[in-house]
């Protein structure tokens, strides 16, 4: 089974292996064969195709292997990008591999991959987080997991989402950390945008086009907390035990004269490694 990446938007960007792959497969399984027509059609390609989204993944792997086993060819596609991550097909190529036929990588695009090469944040490496949970106290909880991670954090969002969000990520980041807010990845409205979270807000009220299409965010990783002593370590470590982060840091600097911004970035560390 060819597992192939296709165009995020733009057509052009689909790879030589990728239609050759396509044309070469007796069936495709495709997120939406409706929508994967329409690339078929534009690239000349008549390969039969066969649903595989998710609700119906697991019938569909079923299948795939059926088809395997009988010495068949497979390619698996998604609506756009690389099949499998934060989309449809992890649990079949799960169960063709557990079944003993090969899965190989057609590779192409991928958005979380495209918006981190423009965003400057991954010298160090990034962390890929897809989407958060829907919901505002959920997704706070888990952004606190991640609040004191160092490397550069990928996500993606919808559009009825973003804006409340990119909202939660401020409030429990702190508005000096930096984001960069990728929109409609390589099709006629793409925008590109990197800046403090503090704002966000006004970006998006700014533009009511600027919350319609597919989000991809990285948001860059927490400061290093640096120039931080014994004593204000110690301040630190006995608010945090009963206050928030931003009053805990903002308490500690205070009192302790270490810069604010530090004791922060040492508080999400704090909270991180409390929460693991």
């Amino acid at each position: 089974m060819y597992v192939v990446a296709t165009p995020l938007g733009n057509l052009q960007d689909i790879t030589l292996r990728s239609l050759a792959v396509l044309r070469a497969v007796d069936v495709i399984a495709a997120e939406d064969t409706r929508h994967s027509q329409r690339l078929l059609d534009a690239c000349g390609i008549r390969t039969k195709m066969l649903a595989l989204h998710e609700h119906n993944e697991q019938t569909a792997a079923g299948q795939l292997i059926d088809l395997l086993a009988q010495g068949r060819q497979v390619a698996l596609i998604s609506d756009a990008g690389t099949p499998a991550v934060s989309d449809p097909g992890a649990r079949a190529v799960a169960r063709v591999r557990a079944a003993g036929h090969p899965v190989v990588p057609v590779p192409g695009a991928c958005a979380a991959v495209a918006a981190l090469s423009v965003s400057g944040f991954a010298e160090g490496g990034f962390r890929f987080v897809g989407f958060l949970p829907p919901k505002s106290a959920a997704r706070r909880t888990a952004l606190e997991k991640l609040a004191g991670e160092r490397d550069a954090l990928v996500l993606y969002e919808a559009p009825h989402r973003i804006a409340e969000c990119v909202a939660d990520i401020e409030a429990v980041f702190g508005g000096e950390r930096e984001i960069l807010i990728a929109r409609e990845l390589t099709k006629m409205h793409e925008e590109i945008a990197r800046m403090p979270l503090a704002e966000t807000a006004p970006w998006f009220a700014a533009d009511a086009n600027r919350s319609r299409g597919e989000f991809v965010l990285v948001v860059a990783g927490a400061p290093e907390a640096e120039g931080l002593d014994v004593e204000a370590e110690r301040v630190l470590a006995l608010l945090l035990a009963d206050l928030p982060v931003k009053t805990a840091a903002r308490l500690a600097a205070e009192i302790s004269g270490a810069p604010k911004n530090a004791l922060y970035a040492r508080a999400l560390e704090l909270k991180s490694l409390g929460d693991a």
